[in-house]
């Protein structure tokens, strides 16, 4: 999980990099095609079927992961790198939030108190610490949380199916590459200028793929709570790149915030959901 959580910082980073010359929308399509290219490659060249019976769940899957992955590119280009990552780390809170919503789930006090430590953090991190267009984009990153959370509920749905992890990675790249490859018809295609955005580019897609498979094998051979756990180590490699790479600052409230958001997800990843 340490190996996923570094490489999804430095994807981070390298969108954030790619934002002086592409859109958003052309650094998901960039960053899914890749996938999209390896994993189905990986399967034909191993003889299995692309096909699912679980078409209809995919599509609902991807959609969902698909608005989250654009809400979070969107506030990588806008916001420090630190603060987005963290706006996207709270789809723990939002998945049990869903749960409780749609699942009908119930609600431990104890995790119910997460939840609200976990807002908290929120309110710290976007008031007011984050103004005008920044505050646009942080609530366009904490939408990113909402979807993810959404995503993730239906990931499990699909594992309940028993569905394949690398079909579910694969199925999710593919509506994500078609609904990003739509939206950037209607805006223009910014053509690569030299081999540093090519560098960019296929850095995107790989450490985004690297992530990926390396979090899946995490949470397939080890403990899923101290897998979790470690995911958030993302927020502290994030935030060493956006100070060394950018040059970004984090204040005192910003720091608080982030700590906070941190705190509940672990503690969240720890307490169990029902009574």
């Amino acid at each position: 999980m340490i190996i996923a959580a570094v490489f999804f910082a430095i994807m981070g980073a390298l969108v954030k990099l790619g934002a002086d010359h592409y859109s958003s929308e052309e650094m998901v399509f960039y960053r899914t095609i890749f996938s999209v290219v390896v994993l189905a490659g990986l399967a034909l060249m191993r003889g299995e079927t692309l096909k699912s019976p679980h078409l209809k769940q995919h599509i609902s899957r991807g959609i969902a992961g698909t608005l989250g992955i654009l809400a979070f590119f969107y506030a990588l280009t806008r916001l420090p790198l630190a603060t987005a990552v963290t706006l996207n780390y709270t789809s723990p809170i939002f998945l049990a939030v869903l749960s409780f919503f749609l699942l009908k789930e119930r609600i431990s006090r104890r995790t119910m108190a997460v939840l609200v430590l976990g807002f908290i953090g929120v309110m710290i991190l976007l008031r007011p610490s984050l103004g005008g267009d920044q505050f646009v984009a942080g609530l366009v990153g904490l939408s990113a949380g909402v979807f993810a959370g959404w995503a993730y509920l239906q990931v499990r749905e699909l594992a309940l199916l028993g569905e394949a992890e690398w079909r579910v990675v694969l199925y999710f790249s593919v509506v994500a590459s078609v609904i990003s490859a739509v939206i950037i018809s209607f805006q223009g295609w910014h053509a690569p200028r030299s081999l540093q955005d090519v560098l960019i580019l296929g850095g995107v897609g790989l450490t985004a793929l690297v992530a990926q498979m390396s979090m899946t094998r995490a949470y397939k051979v080890g403990r899923k709570f101290v897998v979790a756990s470690f995911s958030y180590l993302t927020v502290v490699f994030s935030t060493l790149l956006g100070v060394w790479w950018f040059g970004e600052i984090l204040h005192v409230q910003e720091l608080t915030g982030i700590a906070v958001i941190v705190l509940s997800g672990i503690l969240g990843s720890i307490l169990p959901l029902k009574k």
